[in-house]
């Protein structure tokens, strides 16, 4: 069986990037990097991140990285969340809406607690629509206010630091939004 490998074509920043996911991601392993000579930038990598293989390479000459493409970290708990939220936005990331964010160089993360889809696939579907309506109104995807949520008890509505990208939230509210990734047909 063939394997399947995201290639990143960086601009000229894979030196940069292989240093913050190494960073950020405890378990990074760095399997290779190649170098036209030793003094020189990396032109192609290697590695593994959260258990996933990536190549990548230098010289991107157009375009940029796309939200139509992103990475899904699933965490298992809030301490999890916080930690690749705030390393991943770190040095000039962009914090999107509903757990999304995109890093310093332009690749899109979603980072989503494993326990969202236990609120969004759970018997109280009244429970799963209060718990979208606050996820809608997050960055950072916090547990705590999800399942105060999908409970009924009292969430802050949209905070005015937090504005609503309606484009990402009508995306997010569409039927795929309660499909568990880790579930097989």
């Amino acid at each position: 069986m063939p394997s399947l490998t995201p290639c990143l074509w960086f601009e000229d920043e894979l030196d940069a990037a292989i240093a913050h996911y190494s960073a950020v991601f405890p378990s990074a392993d760095i399997s290779s990097v190649q170098r036209p000579s030793p003094d020189a930038p990396a032109l192609s990598a290697t590695f593994v991140l959260a258990g996933q293989k990536f190549m990548a390479l230098n010289g991107r000459r157009d375009g940029d990285f796309s939200d139509s493409v992103s990475f899904f970290l699933g965490c298992a708990d809030q301490a999890e969340v916080d930690h690749y939220w705030e390393n991943l936005a770190s040095g000039g990331g962009t914090e999107l809406q509903c757990g999304w964010l995109r890093d310093r160089f332009g690749v899109t993360w979603q980072v989503v607690p494993t326990a969202l889809f236990d609120f969004m696939n759970g018997p109280d579907k009244a429970g799963a629509e209060r718990a979208m309506k606050a996820i809608l109104g997050m960055k950072r995807l916090v547990i705590a206010e999800i399942e105060a949520a999908y409970l009924g008890s009292e969430v802050p509505e949209e905070p005015a630091d937090q504005p609503v990208d309606r484009e990402r939230s009508d995306a997010m509210s569409g039927p795929d939004a309660q499909i568990d990734p880790d579930r097989t047909a």
